[in-house]
């Protein structure tokens, strides 16, 4: 196809590709998409080799939030039967660390729900930031706190944070139908001051609410401006007890395609299969990896994900390994630029910043949005909801169970 060879040469060089472009990847058919899939995966190699980054969730206080994000089982009015506790003490997150870790997992994400940190906690993270680092040389912590104020990303990163997750979710102009308690403009302004403060900036999506194609699109090329390091891509999971319950709009072929659509339109940059991945991906998850260079390990913040040693079996039978603790994510150039630019052409920086959400759906950040259709209608549903596949996490963070990774 014509279209996959543009976007391969363009995906090599670092070059944006045009809207009609990133639409067209939506739009293919099931008989293209293996070709989908190999063309991507050629951009991936270029510049993640066949590295898969393992991350691990800690989930540092369940429940409880006052936002109202519509897809989040932790909202404001969630009847979930999800774990709800207080924060945790840094010992405490530092265990549930200790498990990710020893599977693998170089960065931890901590994650805590809630509209934003009082300087309180930003104290209480600090703590516990410098607990996983005293004992894991070389971990990568990312913070997900929500919206912070201003000096809170200097106190994070002061305490020894490397990065801070915080998602668009979905495109400014249907954000207000999926959140009203916080704006678009909120979480730009909080990947800002992330990214103001020398900390990496990680900020994604979610797919899969009923939004456009366009949707799709112009989130991602929001994110592509905003120039994060990582872009996590949750498929929203339509937990019970929540306004979203009935949103199944994904297939496996719609998730691989969307995975695509944002390889091309960031080449360069840590894309990350995040929440949901085992609930739409299901059996087709090996061939996700070669479009995604990034995954979660284990379980996720209120649901429970493959366990994570079939995570490990399914990174080498697929013939990838897992990247090492010593090894750099990013491409040298982003690397050595601090983080700079998917690179809209030969060179340099694709420009600002932003990001968002409270607290992250299910594999990053707090909100996320979801999937679309063709030439902007809604995706066809699936024809049998796998509802039997979400699963409430009982084990991990917050229990007295061990987790899972």
């Amino acid at each position: 196809m014509d279209l996959l060879n543009t976007l391969v040469d363009k995906g090599l060089r670092r070059e944006l590709p045009n809207r009609e472009e990133a639409l067209a990847v939506l739009a293919t058919s099931d008989d293209d998409l293996l070709d989908v899939v190999a063309a991507a995966g050629k951009v991936r190699r270029k510049w993640f080799g066949r590295r898969v980054k393992l991350n691990y969730l800690v989930n540092l206080k369940s429940g409880l939030c006052p936002e109202d994000c519509s897809y989040c089982s932790q909202r404001l009015g969630s009847t979930a039967g999800i774990l709800k506790y207080t924060w945790l003490k840094p010992d405490e997150a530092s265990q549930a660390a200790a498990a990710g870790l020893a599977g693998g997992a170089k960065r931890v994400c901590l994650v805590a729900s809630g509209r934003g940190p009082t300087d309180r906690d930003v104290d209480r993270v600090s703590e516990t930031i410098k607990a996983i680092k005293d004992g894991n040389e070389g971990v990568e912590v990312c913070a997900c706190l929500g919206l912070l104020s201003d000096g809170q990303a200097e106190r994070l990163r002061e305490a020894g944070a490397d990065a801070y997750n915080h998602n668009l979710n979905t495109s400014e102009s249907t954000y207000g139908e999926i959140t009203t308690t916080h704006t678009y403009a909120d979480r730009v302004d909080t990947v800002n001051k992330a990214h103001a403060a020398g900390l990496s900036a990680c900020s994604g999506l979610i797919a899969g609410m009923g939004e456009s194609d366009e949707d799709l699109v112009d989130v991602v090329y929001a994110l592509r401006e905003l120039d994060p390091d990582s872009v996590p891509v949750n498929f929203l999971i339509p937990f019970e007890g929540t306004p979203l319950a009935k949103e199944w709009n994904l297939t496996p072929q719609r998730c691989l395609r969307i995975l695509a659509m944002v390889r091309f339109v960031c080449p360069d940059v840590e894309v990350r299969i995040a929440g949901g991945r085992e609930v739409h991906l299901r059996t087709l998850q090996p061939l996700a990896l070669h479009l995604a260079n990034s995954i979660f390990l284990g379980d996720y913040l209120t649901s429970e994900g493959q366990a994570g040693k079939a995570d490990l079996e399914m990174i080498a039978d697929a013939g990838f390994e897992v990247e090492g603790a010593g090894e750099v994510t990013l491409p040298e150039h982003r690397a050595s630029a601090g983080g700079g630019g998917c690179g809209s052409h030969a060179g340099g920086s694709c420009g600002s910043h932003e990001g968002g959400g409270c607290g992250s759906h299910e594999g990053a950040g707090c909100g996320s949005h979801a999937d679309g259709g063709v030439c902007g209608t809604a995706a066809a549903p699936a024809a049998e909801p796998r509802t039997d596949l979400v699963a409430v996490r009982r084990r991990g963070a917050g229990t007295d169970l061990a987790p899972n990774a």
